[in-house]
């Protein structure tokens, strides 16, 4: 099996991703899962959950790139889900978001080459697709350079492919626990009517990152097919007794997501289930999208033109 006695590191392992990937990568025949992360107070708490012996914790930054090179040590595959992620907080504090988001990109994809880890998945956001605010910036500069560093790899072993994907039912940074949260006030700010968005649940993102450790070859983007929600549904989901205020778009909000552009969709092929993004270099052979189909012209994959939308009753289900 692809995960038999092998070692794989998680940065920023102690995450809402990190902590589900943990639990589903420890049912497999994995010799060693690594936590790599800044936060001791996260790390002591995810050990007092996970009671197994092949869990391991090493604190560090991604800005640090000696520490990723000892932390790399031995390692298999590597998961990059360490990032600023919050759109305000990069906003406000963009060197911060340059540091972690793209330096960080670049130390994981030195470190990984120069101690020959097989694969890197890099986990990307809706938010990089078409961006405007600086999260999505640094996102999209990310993507471009794990993609990029299959060609900088050279003659190693080491190839590198990114995961995109809308927003996570349930995590730290969706509306979701801000609504539960507020709806006791009786009211809940809503930024616009029209607002749609990307959502997967956590389970899903796992999954499909696990699955692309088997489909990638190097330089993709993979982009799951997932289902759109309309804000105003998931209002009435979590507290249709509410009285909805709004608040108006926030800064660096769009009012729809969009995960594959008019422009990416020319070198995209469709699968059943998924999409992938082929890279723009002249080593990619299309090794890996014979069984694919090409996408129409003018396609693009946005979160308000979408053929799969949850209910308000489907993501009632999702939230309990």
């Amino acid at each position: 099996m692809q995960f038999d006695n092998k070692t794989i590191l998680i940065t920023g392992g102690t995450g809402s991703f990190g902590r589900k990937f943990t639990e589903k990568i420890l049912e497999t025949n994995i010799k060693k899962v690594i936590i790599f992360s800044r936060d001791e107070l996260k790390q002591y708490e995810m050990k007092q959950e996970f009671k197994d012996d092949r869990l391991r914790f090493f604190i560090g930054d991604v800005r640090d790139i000696e520490r990723l090179y000892r932390a790399f040590e031995g390692v298999h595959y590597v998961v990059h889900a360490a990032a600023m992620k919050h759109v305000e907080a990069c906003e406000y504090n963009p060197f911060e978001a340059v540091k972690t988001n793209i330096n960080g990109a670049q130390n994981i994809i030195e470190a990984a080459i120069d101690k020959q880890v097989e694969k890197v998945v890099a986990l990307s956001t809706d938010k990089a697709a078409a961006p405007v605010n600086l999260y999505g910036a640094t996102k999209l500069a990310s993507d471009k350079l794990f993609v990029a560093g299959n060609s900088y790899a050279g003659d190693k072993k080491t190839c590198f492919a990114v995961v995109r994907y809308g927003n996570v039912v349930g995590s730290r940074g969706s509306v979701v626990p801000f609504f539960k949260k507020v709806k006791a006030t009786g009211k809940l700010p809503i930024t616009d009517e029209r607002m749609t968005r990307f959502w997967i649940t956590l389970d899903q993102g796992v999954q499909f990152v696990l699955d692309t450790f088997n489909r990638m070859q190097g330089g993709e983007i993979f982009v799951p097919k997932i289902p759109s929600m309309s804000v105003m549904d998931l209002a009435k989901a979590i507290a249709p007794e509410c009285e909805l205020e709004f608040v108006g778009i926030r800064a660096g909000e769009k009012l729809h997501e969009v995960m594959i552009t008019e422009d990416d969709a020319r070198h995209t092929v469709e699968f059943s289930n998924y999409y992938m993004i082929q890279p723009e270099f002249n080593w990619w052979s299309q090794r890996n999208a014979e069984d694919g189909k090409t996408l129409p012209l003018n396609f693009s994959y946005s979160s308000d033109k979408n053929n799969d939308w949850l209910t308000t009753e489907e993501l009632k289900q999702l939230i309990d």
